[in-house]
This record gives structure tokens, C-alpha cells and sequence, in this order.
């Protein structure tokens, strides 16, 4: 597996996550969420009263939180300034703000920059919306993830205690819409992954789906 790079990029609630760290382990490869590091940005600015409806505000501090990402796929983990984010960036309150966070490009390219650092020579999974068209469009792998608007929904409500479905579609179809009409790095297949409907299958199913798309493909 030495210098692979699997991409897995797809929408809010397609499995990216579970998959993308089932994948590494199964490979022996490493595995980072970019998503995280645009949540803990997203938790930083809301810690230091950051106007997030004010793009230039946000581009302004961009710089200035340090971030620790461990790519562990048994035990990922991601810190500000040292601080343990892990939990916090899954709030709501990040959840709703990280998209106009992330569409503000002087934190996409900080960010960007960071995530092909850690992505090195490879041997890593990586997951996020732009990794395939921008992080790393030479990944030896590209898989784009989808499944239906009802299971998405399902899958995150299951995830957030004290959420509906009907919320969580809800939510998911705004973030849908502003990730992927943003000008910077929106969400997007990339021309040369391979789409992977997840909307019928389990946890298992898709980690061996996307296994065989390795394989075929390496």
C-alpha cells in the first residue's frame, strides 16, 4: 500500500466517516477527517465571538488557531491550541455555522494546505468534499459517496440525541446546498472517482465495496 492515497469525499450522513476509518484499518493506513479541522476552526471562531455572518471577520483570524490532528483510524483525534475538540465540534451550534466558516477562502487554503501536509506520501484515507477535485486530485483512489436524502436523515438523527429526522433532512439539504454552490472548493465528484450509492447497504457492505475498489484499482 506504500504512497496510496484513497479520497472519499460525498455529502453529510453518506457513511464517509465510519467507511473512510473502516478502510484505513483494514489497510493499515492512516485516516483524517477533514471535515474536523473545518469544524474546529468553526468551534474556535465561536469561542472568540467571531461575527461568522461577517466573511472578512472570519478571514481576518483564519491564521490564528493551531491545530493537532491525530491519524490514528482506532483512535483519530483533533485539538485547538491544545485544547480536546473532539466532542465539542459535533455540537449543533458548530454544525450550523461550519459551512460559512469553510466557504470563506482564506480558510479553505489555510486548511488545504495543512490537510496535503499531513496527507504526505500517502498511505491514508482521507475524507472530506473537496478531496478528490482539490486536496488531492492525484489520490490513486476516488470514491464519491451518496445515498438518500430519508437515510441520511435517519443515519443523523440516530447519531444526535434529541434530533428528528424531519430536522435533520432539513439541515442536511441547506448544508447540501451551501457546500455545494460556494465558489470556493465546492462539493463536487471528481470526474474520475467512482460513485458509491450507500443508501441500501451497511457499514460492512460498504467498507468491503470500497475495499474492492482498492483492490481493482491498485
Amino acid at each position: 500500500m506504500t504512497g496510496l492515497v484513497v479520497a472519499m469525499d460525498g455529502p453529510s450522513g453518506s457513511g464517509k466517516s465510519s467507511a473512510s476509518r473502516g478502510v484505513a484499518r483494514a489497510l493499515g493506513l492512516r485516516y483524517l477527517d477533514t471535515g474536523a479541522m473545518y469544524r474546529a476552526v468553526t468551534w474556535w471562531m465561536l469561542q472568540q465571538g467571531v461575527d461568522l455572518g461577517s466573511p472578512s471577520a472570519i478571514a481576518a483570524r483564519a491564521g490564528e488557531p493551531v491545530l493537532e490532528i491525530g491519524a490514528d483510524p482506532d483512535a483519530p483525534s483533533i485539538a485547538v491550541g491544545g485544547v480536546d475538540v473532539a466532542g465539542p465540534i459535533r455540537s449543533h451550534e458548530v454544525t450550523a455555522a461550519v459551512s460559512a466558516v469553510s466557504a470563506v477562502p482564506e480558510v479553505r487554503s489555510r486548511l488545504v494546505a495543512e490537510q496535503r501536509a499531513v496527507i504526505g506520501a500517502g498511505d491514508i484515507v482521507v475524507e472530506g468534499r473537496d478531496i478528490g477535485t482539490v486536496v488531492a486530485p492525484a489520490a490513486q483512489v476516488k470514491i464519491y459517496l451518496t445515498a438518500s436524502a430519508e437515510a441520511r436523515a435517519q443515519r443523523r438523527t440516530a447519531e444526535l440525541a434529541g434530533s428528528t429526522v424531519e430536522a435533520q433532512r432539513t439541515a442536511m439539504a441547506r448544508r447540501d446546498t451551501l457546500d455545494s454552490t460556494r465558489k470556493a472548493d465546492p462539493l463536487a465528484m471528481a470526474g474520475d472517482a467512482v460513485e458509491l450509492d450507500t443508501t441500501a447497504l451497511n457499514l460492512d457492505e460498504v467498507i468491503a465495496e470500497v475495499l474492492r475498489l482498492v483492490k481493482e484499482t491498485t
